[in-house]
């Protein structure tokens, strides 16, 4: 189950804090920086699991786990209900989102080069098509004719 708990932000709105915007990104950022707590959101697409589900998975203790799972929770990226000592976690993909907007903005550039590398495919196979043919060389030729017996 993926929740998206975080309202959406209107530019404009007054009780919108860029600092505080810019803070929540770090610690999204921060949290995908490292492989074992990109692979528990992995896990986390779609179910809800306990820590110890979680933690089978993984070659490390169980509190190695559980401080990933902490750092996710601050970002944002996991919601955790505690039933006395239990533990379940969900994915929450509203952070992802933010960090997907933010990212988007730079796509001009990659998309830029796309562009660039298809101009020049295109390039490539005009000048392919619009070169004569060349005579099969010697190595060819003789290929093409059949031996004697």
């Amino acid at each position: 189950m993926v929740n998206i708990r975080q309202p959406l932000q209107v530019v404009n709105d007054t009780g919108f804090d860029p600092e505080q915007a810019q803070s929540r990104l770090d610690q999204v950022f921060f949290a995908l920086s490292d492989p074992i707590r990109r692979q528990i959101l992995e896990q986390l697409d779609g179910q809800a699991l306990l820590v110890s589900e979680i933690a089978a998975a993984f070659d490390v203790s169980l509190q190695a786990v559980s401080r990933h799972i902490q750092v996710l929770v601050r970002a944002g990226l996991i919601q955790q209900e505690r039933t006395g000592r239990i533990s379940r976690c969900s994915l929450d993909a509203g952070p992802l989102l933010d960090a997907a907007v933010w990212m988007n903005r730079y796509s001009k550039y990659w998309q830029q080069q796309f562009d660039l590398l298809a101009a020049t495919l295109a390039d490539i196979d005009e000048r392919k098509a619009a070169s004569p043919k060349s005579a099969p060389t010697r190595k060819q030729a003789k290929k093409r004719t059949p031996r004697k017996q």
